[in-house]
């Protein structure tokens, strides 16, 4: 059986001030068909240490923030866990040698290392997805949308989102385990067991 991998990059514009949420379904969805691999996975990742992906239902109404009531009540979420970064020395980092580490690489000031928040919410969220490809399809669910989310709003920052798809441009057979059972994983009481639990016997005492 053939083996193919094909990487694409997805350059972004966020919009600093407010988390952004870029719904980039559609270019994934493109890479996917245009890769030829009918049966594999699909690797969504970010390359920045703020940022994240997520696979999510489509909220569809927008707030005047521009965002998805789903994505904010995320964001709602993510605040009351993790603040925005408002005052200095809110948190531990960034300390001073990181804020001089940060000059070496260009940064315009110490403003853009307070970025602690979105550093945390990354590591809550995650930096990437793996999707299963089916027949030459995302299999992410009806109504799944893939976003790539960028927790950093201290400035507007340009970025980058990797998309790996691995597999195979043949078909794999049946895909069924078990011929299509039904896998039944609720516990099972023994006799034993339901003789001593009051739940089986409030019935009876009625």
């Amino acid at each position: 059986m053939d083996f193919k991998v094909v990487q694409k990059e997805i350059e972004l514009q966020s919009r600093g001030w407010i988390p952004t949420f870029h719904d980039i379904s559609k270019e994934v969805l493109e890479i996917v068909a245009a890769s030829g691999i009918k049966n594999g996975t699909c690797a969504i990742v970010s390359h920045h240490t703020t940022c994240s992906v997520m696979v999510q239902e489509c909220s569809h109404d927008l707030d005047t923030f521009d965002l998805e009531y789903l994505q904010h009540d995320l964001l709602d979420i993510m605040r009351r866990m993790i603040p925005d970064f408002t005052e200095e020395h809110q948190y531990r980092h960034p300390g001073p040698v990181h804020a001089q580490f940060g000059r070496t690489f260009g940064e315009p000031g110490n403003y853009t290392s307070m970025n602690t928040d979105g550093h945390l919410r990354s590591v809550f969220f995650g930096r990437s997805e793996t999707v299963t490809v089916k027949d030459g399809k995302l299999d992410a669910g009806e109504f799944a949308h893939i976003y790539f989310i960028d927790w950093d709003h201290v400035r507007a920052r340009h970025r980058q989102v990797n998309v790996t798809v691995m597999g195979t441009p043949e078909d794999v057979g049946s895909r069924k385990f078990k011929n299509g059972e039904t896998i039944n994983t609720l516990r099972k009481f023994t006799d034993e067991e339901k003789a001593t639990m009051r739940e089986y016997t409030l019935q009876q005492e009625r």
